[in-house]
């Protein structure tokens, strides 16, 4: 009782209320700061993230135009310049060809290119052939011709050669082929090669030595064999359409000191 008088009275003295040690304290301590500035700053923060990826859109938008127009797509020419001149003239991609201008020549191989039907459907009397004579044309008579000696472009045929070395007579499938002089044969080949069925006839005739070759024949119409003399107008085989070809036709060529020449000319000047 006495104690708590005396802090009865202290308390008095003091002017200060009567208040426990806990009560003191907790009246001493530092306030409490308000919130409102941390929930500010989220707000900023949230604001400037919104900003950020706005940016980067726009600055990815910029990238895709800017690497897809075309350099001078959005680029206005200045009155009378060239490029507006250009365009105010109609298509840029036009082309236009002096009157004296001329088309190159092709040339292959050191032949020139000719048209397929340089020898197409030759009139059947182009030659005649005389019995008699030590050299004398594959056939009894004048047949078609329908494919000359050199450079040709052969429509619609991707294997037939480009530089012919032969002419192709079109008597008809299964017509008998004779031989255009006397001479020995030197090759009888099924299946060979573009040739198809062939023979070789190795000849020295006035002095005149040559072989001839006989291409396409009709599969097992070979009249011959290896190493056989024959005389001029002997049958060798029959037309056919062998090897690389289409159609039924003789293709014959001339060799001279190896040499493969125009049969044509060849026995235009020798035959009879």
């Amino acid at each position: 009782s006495r104690r708590t008088g005396r802090t009865s009275r202290a308390g008095a003295v003091a002017g200060t209320p009567n208040v426990g040690r806990a009560t003191r304290r907790t009246a001493v301590a530092e306030p409490v700061k308000p919130a409102a500035p941390a929930k500010q700053g989220a707000s900023f923060r949230r604001a400037a993230s919104r900003v950020t990826a706005v940016g980067a859109l726009l600055f990815a938008a910029g990238l895709v135009v800017s690497t897809s127009l075309p350099a001078q797509a959005l680029f206005t020419p200045e009155p009378g310049a060239t490029s507006e001149r250009a365009t105010t003239a109609g298509a840029t991609q036009s082309l236009s060809v002096g009157a004296g201008a001329t088309d190159a020549e092709t040339n292959r191989d050191q032949y020139s290119v000719s048209s397929a039907t340089q020898y197409k459907n030759v009139d059947s009397s182009s030659f005649t052939n005389d019995p008699d004579g030590t050299i004398q044309w594959p056939f009894l008579t004048g047949v078609p011709i329908t494919s000359g000696f050199g450079g040709r472009q052969v429509e619609g045929c991707s294997f037939c050669s480009t530089n012919h070395m032969g002419v192709d007579f079109a008597p008809g499938e299964g017509t008998p082929i004779r031989v255009i002089a006397a001479g020995t044969v030197i090759k009888v080949q099924a299946n060979d090669g573009g040739f198809g069925n062939d023979v070789w006839v190795q000849h020295d005739v006035d002095g005149k030595q040559f072989v001839s070759v006989y291409g396409h024949m009709e599969d097992n119409s070979f009249k011959v064999v290896k190493g056989q003399q024959v005389e001029v107008g002997d049958e060798l085989g029959l037309v056919g359409s062998t090897g690389n070809s289409t159609g039924p036709h003789l293709h014959l060529e001339i060799h001279v000191d190896g040499v493969p020449v125009d049969p044509l000319a060849w026995l235009k000047a020798n035959a009879n």
